[in-house]
């Protein structure tokens, strides 16, 4: 039998105020609960707030089958890094993932592979899963976003410690537009991306990523990365389902 597992995750970003955002994480542990099929094992779900709704989102989320997240982190331990969070606080409060090197991230405030790869390591470090980033700038085709992406990969997993990491691909220029990337773009790429020697990796498509994907994709991803369109928690339910439906599919074969 196939132990193939789906990574649904979800990154709020800046979207939601405090109130809002404990609203939709208490309506998507009630999705998730209500669905047998999502098991950390076989269909993983984790979602990312902002800080502030770190800890009491895994109070909202305590007993549904939904892991919770953050959408950054410092590369140090500790030290005067004002507005920064460290690895080590976000492990002692229960964050299991940590997303690294968006491509917002690496625009809106200079991150560079070498931050990303300071801060894939200190995620490593503390037993944090890095939801890593990469994807290519502009719209090129798939021989060149596989060049771009293995170097972005490589270079934020120079001085990485063991552990598993989740590879988000997420081509810039489909992020926000109204349709993902092209499925045949997608397939050649996180194909590409699967066979990059790291056996503890999973890889999953974002950009524009919403229901009916995943099926069109079926065994060429590992998982769908969700912004907008997981704003509904109804949506994200059609997502969660299609999930399951893949495993019990692969199951029977």
């Amino acid at each position: 039998m196939s132990q193939h597992k789906i990574t649904i995750g979800v990154s709020l970003k800046m979207y939601f105020g405090h109130a809002r955002t404990l609203a939709w994480c208490r309506d998507v542990a009630r999705v998730a609960a209500q669905r047998p099929g999502i098991v950390p094992e076989r269909v993983e779900l984790f979602v990312l707030p902002t800080f502030p709704a770190l800890a009491p989102a895994i109070t909202a989320i305590d007993g549904a089958p939904v892991a919770v997240g953050a959408q950054d982190l410092h590369w140090a331990d500790s030290g005067a890094y004002t507005g920064e969070v460290s690895a080590v606080e976000l492990a002692e409060l229960g964050v299991r993932y940590v997303e690294v090197g968006h491509a917002e991230r690496r625009r809106l405030f200079g991150e560079t592979d070498e931050v990303i790869k300071l801060k894939t390591a200190a995620a490593l470090r503390h037993g944090l899963v890095p939801v890593l980033c990469v994807g290519e700038p502009d719209r090129v085709d798939a021989d060149a976003a596989i060049g771009i992406v293995h170097d972005q990969l490589d270079a934020a997993l120079a001085e990485a410690p063991a552990g598993r990491v989740i590879i988000a691909y997420e081509p810039v220029w489909a992020i926000g537009a109204p349709q993902p990337a092209p499925d045949e773009h997608i397939r050649a790429v996180c194909a590409a991306l699967r066979g990059s020697g790291r056996d503890t990796a999973s890889v999953i498509y974002g950009g524009a990523a919403g229901p009916g994907l995943l099926g069109r994709l079926e065994g060429t991803v590992d998982g769908l990365f969700l912004g907008r369109f997981a704003h509904d928690p109804a949506a994200l339910a059609t997502v969660l389902d299609e999930a399951a439906a893949l495993v019990i599919k692969e199951d029977a074969r």
